[in-house]
């Protein structure tokens, strides 16, 4: 709850409060007032890592809820989360379509692997054949999440279709599941590795491994954050 500083702070198990000096901008949703989108992102950075908040940032600029411009005006010196969703907001990519996109561009870029999210690939008559998750850039590979939509038999059909087409325009195509990203990461790692001509280092995950540990996508985080959570009360 976001609270001006004279106003009487409710003392209910579950429920953190956060002080304010000046009002801060919100909306009424079916006649409650909710902080505005930006102010709700940086609540959010307070308590959230910065893969979460990545994840957040990429769907409010995706769904166009609010802009760069908007989302920055609310990171103002001293304010709580305010350093955290500024380097979220530096990773954020607009283009990510879901939060495993998201979480497989991250892979890639903390992975120090140059990529281009919902990439057109053409033809040579310059004809569109697919749009792709990620391109390694300047590659012929694209990189895809494979959620579990694409086990159905009907999305499999037209997968298997789609996959001919990549391959008949030069592309290789290779998809990941959420296991790969979370759990199995270096086998990525490696894919991108071989993709770009660069000797494997699996060395090279341990930036990704050690920011997935703090992110609610892994028990460690998610355990992590309820402590935080439990042991901070209003404020």
């Amino acid at each position: 709850m976001a609270m001006g500083l004279a106003d009487p702070r409710p003392m209910r198990a579950g429920v953190r409060t956060s002080r304010h000096g000046r009002v801060i901008a919100f909306e009424e949703v079916h006649g409650l007032r909710c902080a505005s989108v930006p102010e709700t992102l940086l609540a959010c950075a307070r308590w959230l890592c910065v893969i979460d908040t990545v994840v957040l940032v990429d769907c409010v600029l995706h769904l166009r809820l609010a802009t760069r411009a908007e989302i920055e005006e609310v990171i103002r010196p001293r304010r709580p989360g305010a350093r955290r969703l500024r380097e979220a907001l530096a990773l954020a990519d607009e283009r990510s379509e879901s939060a495993f996109e998201t979480l497989l561009r991250l892979l890639h870029v903390w992975c120090g692997i140059d990529v281009v999210p919902q990439h057109e690939v053409v033809d040579a008559d310059g004809v569109l054949v697919a749009r792709v998750d990620l391109w390694v850039t300047g590659t012929t590979s694209v990189h895809e999440y494979d959620g579990d939509e694409h086990e159905t038999a009907i999305r499999r059909v037209k997968d298997r279709r789609r996959d001919r087409r990549l391959d008949k325009a030069g592309r290789v195509r290779r998809g990941y599941t959420s296991g790969d990203v979370l759990r199995r990461p270096v086998t990525v790692l490696e894919d991108a590795d071989r993709a770009i001509g660069r000797p494997h280092d699996p060395a090279r995950i341990r930036p990704w491994t050690k920011e997935l540990r703090r992110s609610l996508f892994t028990p460690a985080g998610q355990a992590d954050f309820l402590r935080r959570v439990a042991g901070q009360g209003g404020g």
